[in-house]
């Protein structure tokens, strides 16, 4: 059995696929009775083995539901995909305020990592966004909230499974948007990037390095929330230019699961038919659904501009929701200064914004490929410093032909055990071992030379990475993403 990462195997004892919270209990106690390290698997999302075990692998997937959906909060259960909440509170005109980039992993495995994504520079982690928790703790099912059990309730969150098997959740939700703007902005370098992300104001904040024939270049990409519905539905795709169809990584955010949305996985040891690296690197030179970048050396279009819409729906798509952010920062609706270009969609295609990527990947035969990350949580105050260094020693071979660089600077929140330096940002090298590029040894040197840098400057790991040896007390929960 492998995991996302494709780098560890292991094979099980046994899998215990459990239905309630009273038999993953029961797995629980029974695994102790005989030895065995029991470890929960939701989506398979680990990047080293951390969903892997010799022994009691808990298939997570039998307790996915959503329960029930309030007008602040949804009760779900552990094996739940964010995907799964998405569908059933949409409806209602809500969603959590943090999601994951990519929407296939599960809430058990997120909230015992954490769970980083766009709004976490707004509303912190999405385990500092969880209203309670049932839990499987020294083999009986307790529940805990910041009032009930309040000791269990801050060790299981981003606890690693080192105190608890999560088995259900009640998830904050706020009010939803119709559409939204998502606005790129070119910066110069990293210091750059990391001043956008602080001072622009916006619902979802990322930004990217990514390789090109002069070095690195630098994105930030701000997504404003607009709260009316306008009179078109369509997404506006920006035309592409003669500079925009030369090969480039597409923003394939926090990829991590084992199969495209939709699909079944593939058998264990399965190699999806590989595309070469020309069919990759042109299929991902197509990130138009992303948001386009200008040519080199272009003039921005003006402040306020939609490109490929006429000068009335120009006003529409970025004034329309002037004053009426929903569920964010007031930012009046207004395109950033220094956006190239702009995008405006729905607010349910831009959440899912990865999924044709990952079908593309898995067809080429990235998404079988192995996936050595490396993640860190670099404090703010030297995260330039880190991440120049670092991509200075690197090249795109060091990434693969998918890979992506993302950089993002975000609050924690109220969740003890996540460690994380003040004013942190977390540096992503999403590596795939594409054929041609680096191999999944030297990528893993990598993952151990980003960490070192870090911890030099009072950096730390963020648990779903892959750096040898390094394996975290408890990690075999992430599993369950």
């Amino acid at each position: 059995m492998r995991d996302f990462g494709g780098v560890v195997e292991r094979t099980p004892a046994r899998v215990v696929r459990p239905g309630s919270a009273e038999e993953v209990a029961a797995a629980v106690r029974e695994a102790a009775a005989t030895g065995l390290e029991i470890v929960p698997r939701g989506a398979g999302h680990s990047t080293y083995g951390q969903s892997l075990t010799g022994g009691v692998c808990l298939d997570m997937r039998g307790l996915a539901g959503v329960r029930e959906v309030g007008p602040d909060r949804a009760v779900v259960g552990a094996g739940t995909t964010w995907r799964e909440v998405l569908d059933a509170t949409l409806p209602h005109g809500l969603t959590p305020p943090v999601l994951t980039d990519f929407l296939d992993v599960t809430v058990g495995g997120t909230l015992s990592s954490g769970g980083v994504g766009g709004a976490s520079h707004l509303h912190g982690t999405q385990a500092a966004n969880v209203l309670a928790l049932d839990v499987v703790v020294d083999g009986r099912p307790v529940s805990c909230s910041p009032t009930v059990r309040p000791e269990v309730f801050e060790a299981v969150r981003a606890g690693l499974g080192a105190h608890g098997v999560i088995t259900g959740a009640t998830l904050r939700l706020v009010p939803a948007p119709d559409r939204v703007l998502s606005c790129t902005i070119p910066c110069r370098d990293t210091a750059d990037l990391l001043r956008v992300q602080r001072e622009v104001r916006a619902d979802h904040l990322s930004g990217q390095a990514k390789p090109s024939a002069e070095g690195w270049r630098y994105e930030a990409k701000a997504v404003l929330h607009l709260g009316t519905t306008p009179p078109h539905t369509t997404t506006v795709r920006p035309p592409r230019t003669a500079a925009q169809t030369t090969p480039t990584h597409t923003d394939t955010s926090h990829l991590g699961a084992t199969q495209a949305p939709g699909t079944a996985p593939p058998p264990t040891g399965t190699v999806q038919p590989p595309g070469t690296a020309a069919q990759i690197a042109t299929a991902h030179a197509d990130t138009s659904h992303m948001g386009a970048v200008q040519a080199p050396g272009a003039a921005p279009p003006p402040m306020g501009a939609v490109r490929g819409l006429g000068a009335a729906a120009q006003t529409v798509g970025v004034q329309a929701g002037a004053g009426s952010c929903v569920g964010g920062v007031p930012h009046a609706g207004e395109v950033p200064s220094g956006t190239s270009e702009v995008e405006e969609l729905s607010f349910l295609d831009f959440a899912d914004r990865l999924r044709p990527d990952v079908a593309e990947l898995t067809v080429l035969g990235e998404w079988a490929r192995p996936h050595p990350w490396g993640m860190v949580f670099l404090p703010g105050a030297r995260a330039a410093e880190v991440i120049e260094e670092t991509l200075a020693s690197m090249t795109a071979a060091g990434l693969g032909l998918s890979g992506v660089v993302l950089v993002k600077a975000l609050r924690i929140g109220d969740v003890p055990m996540l460690a994380a330096p003040a004013d942190p940002v977390l540096f992503s090298l999403l590596r795939t071992a594409s054929p041609g590029c680096a191999g999944v040894a030297e990528m893993l040197a990598g993952n151990r030379a980003l960490l070192a840098r870090a911890e030099a400057v009072g950096g730390t790991r963020y648990a779903v990475d892959s750096v040898p040896g390094r394996r975290l007390d408890g990690a075999a929960s992430l599993g369950q993403g």
